[in-house]
This record gives C-alpha cells, structure tokens and sequence, in this order.
C-alpha cells in the first residue's frame, strides 16, 4: 500500500491504517528501536509506542510524502526517553559512544555563548549534509539518526568497517568546520 493511502486511512480514522504501517514499515522501526535500547521486548514495547502516537498525531499532521521518516522521528524519540527512563548502564553505555564520536562537531549543552536555535541548527546540519555525496551521507544517517552500528553499516553498504570508521571520521571533520564556518561555536 502507497504512503498516501496508508495515510488516509489514518485521516478517516480507520485502524487498518496501523496494520498497514506494521506490514510496511514494522521491520524498520522496531530495527531503530532495537538499536537504541539494546532489548528486544523494550524495542517492541517502543514499536506498539510508535504506532499509537503516530494514530494521536495523524491528524492533525499529515505526512503524504514523509511517512517513514515521521515514523522514525517518533521511535527514535521514544526510544531515547525509555533510555532515559530505564536509565540501565549498558543503554547508556550506547548513547556515551554516540556521544563521544560527535562531542568535536557539536556545540556543548553549557555553552553561555550565543547559539543557534535548534532548528536553524538542525537545517546547518541538513544543508551540510546535502552537500555531501550519497554514501558519505548514507553512512553518517544510519549511524547517527539509525544508531547502526559501524558492523550493520558496513554490511548493509558493502564496506569494510575500517572504511567506515574513516568516512565517519572525515564527515565528522568536515562538519566541524562547516559549522565553524557558519558560526557555530564548538
């Protein structure tokens, strides 16, 4: 079934429209959910999470044309605060290693200095990311928007795991000086 009527279904407020979202896209969010909290019945429990916010959201917001991604923004946000709710070592253990890889390329949480809002922010890192090619790119999404692992990543593209460490390496170089560029304070 098409995104678009996938959506209609939950404009009319049909429930097949979420027996339509598992069939379609289940696999992925729960993959996204299994990233990040390292635990299978917790990523179930966030997948079931997703599809009932993505029933309370659908409307008012309408995703024709951005349903995968509207559905991953909201696993990857409920999965981040069950990390923070369960607060277990090893989930944290996980979210410290992403942490750590970007620490250089993005402005600390205490910084008093004047910043950019988080969404002017977020289009600096959307604009840097559109102009670079399609595997540095791919490769930066799936692991810091996916939280894949440089294993996964490297599987799922056909790379070697040292190539991947080195294209995150350099991507992240360079969007430490784009930002830097734009007058983000690091």
């Amino acid at each position: 079934m098409e995104d678009s009527e996938i959506i209609d279904l939950y404009l009319n407020r049909n429930e097949d429209a979420i027996n339509e979202t598992n069939m379609k896209y289940g696999r992925q969010i729960y993959s996204i959910a299994l990233n990040i909290l390292q635990n299978s019945s917790d990523a179930e429990e966030c997948e079931n999470d997703t599809y009932m916010k993505s029933w309370n959201s659908i409307p008012p917001h309408n995703p024709k044309n951005y349903l995968f991604a509207f559905l991953a923004r909201i696993t990857r946000h409920l999965s981040l605060d069950f990390c923070k709710y369960k607060n277990r070592q090893k989930r944290k253990a996980v979210l410290v290693e992403f942490s750590k890889e970007l620490e250089d390329c993005l402005p600390a949480p205490d910084n008093q200095l004047p910043q950019f809002s988080d969404t002017k922010f977020g289009e600096l890192i959307s604009t840097f990311l559109r102009k670079i090619d399609d595997d540095k790119r791919n490769v930066f999404i799936r692991r810091y928007w996916f939280f894949d692992s440089i294993k996964m990543i490297a599987e799922r593209f056909q790379m070697s795991d040292s190539k991947v460490k080195s294209m995150l390496f350099h991507t992240r170089k360079k969007l430490k000086k784009y930002l830097e560029k734009e007058g983000v304070v690091l």
